[in-house]
């Protein structure tokens, strides 16, 4: 029995190690239970009676491996009383208690496929049964530990639209039954792959820049996003896409520690200090995207690399070869049409051939629906401004992003963006 610890703030905790481990915690009831949608259930379970227990009773050393444990205890509570495995019960019973190293294998086959539970779960959230907009959100939900409303307002869609996607895919999910949770093998893997690498690219995403919250970036979700690429790479070494969203994972967490300044602010590309750059993760970053390339045609992800390749390269900002970077983001957008990434590539066009060709690229996207609730657009739109000496209708584009931000670090720097072209 772990020996409570003492802390001010039991609930802070608890948040922190929720983040952290929500994923590994469901991933692991899951293998028991085979039911996506009860092991999140049961993992709340675990959850709430740690909001009941530990400000009472203290933190426990070990505060992920005491939910864990708790959610495990419950879905055996669960398996017993529905009298359907058990069979299974007796074999978790005994790996419980230290017996058999093997004992999990007949309920943990999914995760011994590819030697980790998240990636097991990670495989059965893309199920081909389930729409993608849906397997989308499930996998945010899961992996992400994102809340229904950061979902939505990621992908700029009504929150009661995400609520019924993630109740859909469990429902979905539950009815296809046991099999759902087996890891495919074979042409069925690859077939699922691209999914897979879709909801990972999202997960880093959101760990890079955070979608709401008081933080700007979520670095442990990055961590695990890039060790699931890197799991990925060693089942599937031959595809070229899976080493380009390593690399690109790779290249851009580099910059992570330069992306936050001392008291937490957000610390735009311009000004970052590259000398804090991991050296390390960009040496294995160019790496992977070298390899991504020997493989031949350059999909989304290894573009993307190609990308953030062109950023790490450059000494400075003015160094930046943005005239390339305004070319990949073309070959991109002729890939994988996006308005966020003609965004993108208007901000390559602006440093390449100036400010009123960037504007030019941007104008169409004013109209654009899906971009009507991003604060980046008028963002955006606001620097090219400011270059052209327009300012006051740079402060007005910075008072529609101050309306559409969601996270305290973004409005902080857009109001401190305001205040020094006001004066005020």
């Amino acid at each position: 029995m772990t020996t409570p610890t003492t802390t001010s703030d039991p609930y802070a905790v608890l948040e922190t190690v929720w983040r952290m481990e929500s994923a590994r915690i469901v991933a692991g009831v899951a293998r028991l239970v085979r039911d996506v949608g009860r092991a999140e259930e049961l993992a709340h379970d675990a959850l709430v009676a740690a909001m009941e227990q530990w400000p009472a009773q203290g933190v426990p050393d070990n505060p992920a491996a005491w939910l864990a444990a708790t959610a495990r205890r419950r879905a055996i509570d669960l398996i017993r009383r529905e009298q359907t495995l058990a069979r299974k019960t007796e074999t978790l019973e005994a790996g419980e208690t230290g017996l058999a190293p093997g004992a999990d294998a007949e309920v943990g086959d999914g995760a011994a496929a590819v030697g980790d539970d998240v990636l097991a779960l990670l495989f059965a959230t893309c199920h081909p049964a389930l729409a993608r907009e849906s397997r989308v959100a499930l996998t945010l939900r899961l992996f992400g530990g994102l809340t229904t409303d950061e979902i939505a307002h990621a992908f700029l869609v009504p929150s009661p639209t995400i609520g019924q996607r993630i109740s859909r895919a469990k429902k979905r999910l539950a009815g296809v039954g046991p099999e759902a949770l087996a890891v495919p093998v074979g042409d069925e893997l690859a077939g699922r792959l691209g999914a897979v690498l879709e909801v990972i690219y999202l997960v880093f995403n959101e760990g890079y820049a955070a979608t709401s919250g008081v933080d700007w970036t979520r670095p442990t979700l990055c961590v695990e996003a890039m060790r699931l690429g890197r799991v990925l790479a060693a089942l599937s070494p031959q595809e070229a896409e899976v080493h380009g969203l390593v690399a690109l994972m790779e290249l851009q967490a580099s910059r992570l520690r330069a992306r936050v300044g001392p008291t937490g602010e957000p610390v735009l590309l311009g000004d970052q200090d590259r000398s804090r750059w991991d050296r390390v993760l960009l040496g294995r970053g160019l790496a992977a995207l070298a390899r991504a390339e020997e493989q031949g045609e350059r999909g989304r992800y290894t573009l993307q690399a190609a990308i953030a390749a062109c950023h790490a390269r450059a000494r400075s900002t003015d160094a930046t070869d943005w005239a390339a970077i305004a070319a990949l983001y073309a070959e991109l957008a002729a890939l994988a049409p996006s308005p966020v990434v003609e965004l993108n590539r208007a901000v390559a066009v602006a440093r390449a051939e100036g400010p009123e060709a960037g504007l030019a690229v941007l104008e169409p996207l004013r109209d654009d629906r899906t971009l009507a609730g991003y604060h980046l657009l008028p963002a955006v739109r606001a620097d090219m401004l400011t270059t052209l000496g327009r300012v006051d209708e740079a402060v007005g584009e910075i008072d529609r992003a101050l309306e559409l931000v969601r996270t305290v670090a973004e409005r902080e720097l857009l109001e401190r963006r305001r205040s020094l072209l006001t004066g005020a």
